[in-house]
């Protein structure tokens, strides 16, 4: 399984990718990490006791482009149990790209209970190995609205690096 360390402006968070239960979904953040997409992005979204969100905002809340939306595969058997990395999507279940979040909290009302719009859930696809408490300490921050953004940290939170550690 690949490990991925989120190098943030907090400090650093690695993250195993679950690449056997989460295929789809590992490739795809590898993909990013790889190419360096994330490299400036924000942490553009905070709400403590749910999640942090990041990977598609630049600062002053400008949209990064990220590529062609993957299928969603939350029925995977994985589940948004604090420390999980889920992809964030419209409400088009098949619409992820770039941008994902860190649960703060087991949040299993986001987990998959059908194949019907509304049952589809958040695919999850790696967990939290190193660093949770720079995500704890994240959603602990001020957040504001800003460009039409709720909960946006009134501080820029960035990903200042991705670095791909196999194992």
């Amino acid at each position: 399984m690949s490990k991925v360390i989120i190098s943030t402006t907090m400090g650093d968070i690695t993250v195993q990718l679950d690449d056997e239960k989460a295929p789809v979904g590992a490739e795809n953040f590898i993909h990013y990490v790889m190419e360096g997409f994330y490299k400036g992005t924000l942490f553009h979204r905070i709400i403590p006791n749910f999640m942090v969100q990041g990977g598609g905002l630049l600062p002053g809340m400008e949209d990064k482009d990220g590529g062609d939306p993957i299928e969603n595969e939350a029925d995977n058997g994985l589940k948004n149990v604090r420390g999980s990395l889920a992809y964030a999507r419209t409400m088009d279940p098949h619409s992820a790209t770039s941008q994902f979040f860190i649960n703060l909290k087991d949040n299993s009302f986001l987990d998959h209970t059908g194949k019907n719009p509304q049952g589809w859930g958040y695919a999850v696809f790696g967990q939290v190995v190193e660093g949770m408490d720079i995500v704890d300490a994240m959603a602990g921050v001020e957040t504001t609205s800003r460009r039409g953004h709720q909960d946006v940290p009134v501080e820029d939170i960035l990903i200042t690096k991705t670095t791909l550690i196999e194992d």
